[in-house]
């Protein structure tokens, strides 16, 4: 082959190339932003207690006892009197300032601890969200009460149980 022939089927290559041209491009800015926020840590620091609940005599049901998270005693059922000292259970929850923190707090089966076969279930009262209002520590301390309900049937003996507290963002 000569190179006349050779540059002719250069010139045919190059003509048959596809052929970039530029479309009627648009350009766009947008704004990036990343907020990085503290891993939060949650302590306890008390148990919550309803104290002492002495069953009255016939048959009945449905008298509640309940501790509100400000450890406000209710105790109005006529068939059951309640003593001894209270306690809410008592959190403090660190991250970062301004940040929302979400809580759960399920309801917990409470286990009398000289018949394991005998249960009650506690209805927890927790806040649903606070705001953290600074970073770290000290923290925020929330509080968590709680409910059960008993009946004439309810067997003697104290019940026990655990909660799974969990805070996030």
């Amino acid at each position: 082959m000569n190179f006349a022939t050779l540059a002719r089927v250069a010139a045919i290559l190059v003509c048959l190339a596809p052929i970039d041209v530029p479309a009627r491009a648009a350009t766009v800015m947008a704004q990036v932003t990343a907020s990085n926020v503290k891993p939060l840590l949650l302590t306890k620091l008390q148990d919550l207690d309803l104290g002492t609940v002495t069953l009255g005599t016939g048959v009945w049901s449905n008298a509640t006892v309940s501790l509100s998270q400000a450890g406000a005693l209710s105790c109005t059922s006529s068939n059951v009197v309640c003593t001894g000292a209270t306690t809410v259970a008592q959190y403090n929850v660190q991250g970062s300032n301004q940040q929302t923190v979400h809580i759960s707090a399920p309801n917990v089966t409470l286990t009398n601890q000289s018949d394991s076969t005998q249960t009650l279930t506690l209805i927890t009262d927790a806040p649903a969200t606070l705001q953290l209002t600074n970073s770290g520590f000290p923290g925020v301390n929330f509080s968590i009460g709680g409910s059960v309900t008993l009946n004439s049937t309810t067997q003697a003996g104290t019940y026990v149980g655990t909660f799974n507290v969990t805070v996030d963002y």
